[in-house]
């Protein structure tokens, strides 16, 4: 018995079928790159601008586990409520406090409301985490 193939019947390349070089690998990784951040820059760049915006305007300690937070709240439809969730931080900037505000519809696109937050120790600071246009039922008067 003989050790050699047929080549009738086995391709004489370990790799049958078209071959890409690798300077052709480089240039679709490279263009499906470029095409992958487009798309992530065309998703960031429409959902830019928010549709309520928030700023703590002043805060007052008014004693080790009270503090007011006054709030300026900014909507693009002040026709529906919104909520924003402040807090309150310990000098050495954990939280120490957090509280849900419902800021009611108005006539007006900017609001400034005040509000008091519970701290477990004592208060640094005051801020805002966030605000959405979704505001829960349970917060709204019945």
């Amino acid at each position: 018995m003989s050790n050699t193939l047929p080549t009738d019947r086995y391709p004489s390349s370990r790799y049958p079928g078209p071959r890409v070089s690798t300077r052709g690998k480089r240039w679709g990784f490279t263009i499906a790159g470029l095409l992958a951040g487009l798309v992530v820059a065309f998703v960031l760049f429409q959902n830019n601008s928010a549709p309520i915006e928030s700023e703590v305007v002043a805060f007052e300690i008014i004693d080790d586990s009270t503090i007011d937070i006054q709030l300026k709240v900014t909507r693009d439809d002040p026709s529906e409520d919104a909520v924003c969730i402040i807090r309150a931080r310990s000098k050495d900037g954990s939280e120490t406090g957090r509280r849900e505000v419902l800021v009611p519809a108005s006539d007006s696109q900017t609001v400034v409301l005040t509000s008091t937050v519970k701290t477990s120790q004592r208060p640094g600071m005051g801020d805002t985490y966030g605000c959405s246009t979704e505001a829960p039922d349970y917060l709204r008067a019945p």
